[in-house]
């Protein structure tokens, strides 16, 4: 597996992360979060010779969407989110895209994705977990083979994301947590959608 993060900076002042994974066999590549800066990621899937199969997203808030439509116009790939989120990428309130002005998001996802569900690249094998908490139908991508996980916005270094904002919940982030994210084998190694500074 080859990995490359990506710091895209978005209106929130912090930089999301953007993931490329790439399987080096098949040449199937995800990216997860493709934040904004859609020549920062085309550039890097040319260094690659990548074949883009998924654009997967973690939750749906616009810090992690911005540049979801130009990349799959540029080079293809499915669309992929929790379907409990899938509502919240056309709705500016539940996005927050309106907070901060942006243009209108209008954005379908190509399917929708449930707990347990399993995605392929090549010889890779990610299984979604549905994490809510930091939004209704966040997610996180779990793959055993490589030890990782990548956990959106609902676990951070030290501490876990916002529960202020709609349809966030507290109790549900601390449940994700607790009872699906911190079962995962000890040296599992975790890819956040930002780096909290302490």
């Amino acid at each position: 597996m080859i990995l490359k993060e990506l710091k895209i900076r978005t209106w929130i002042g912090d930089p999301t992360n953007c993931y490329i994974i790439l399987d080096e066999e098949s040449k199937e590549t995800m990216v997860i979060d493709p934040a904004g800066d859609c020549d920062k990621i085309v550039e890097m899937l040319e260094i690659l010779k990548a074949k883009l199969k998924y654009i997967y997203l973690t939750h749906c808030h616009g810090d992690h969407i911005g540049a979801v439509t130009e990349l799959k116009n540029r080079c293809g790939g499915r669309i992929l989110i929790h379907r409990l989120d899938s509502e919240g990428l056309n709705d500016k309130t539940i996005n927050l895209s309106g907070v901060v002005d942006l243009p209108e998001i209008e954005l379908e996802a190509d399917s929708r994705v449930d707990d347990g569900d399993l995605l392929h690249l090549g010889n890779l094998e990610f299984k979604v977990i549905h994490t809510p908490g930091h939004t209704r139908g966040g997610s996180s991508l779990y793959c055993e083979k490589e030890k990782c996980l990548f956990s959106g916005d609902t676990l951070f270094r030290g501490t876990w994301g916002r529960t202020d904002l709609p349809t966030s919940s507290r109790e549900e982030i601390m449940d994700s947590i607790v009872n699906k994210l911190m079962k995962l084998p000890d040296e599992t190694i975790v890819y956040p959608g930002h780096r909290i500074k302490y």
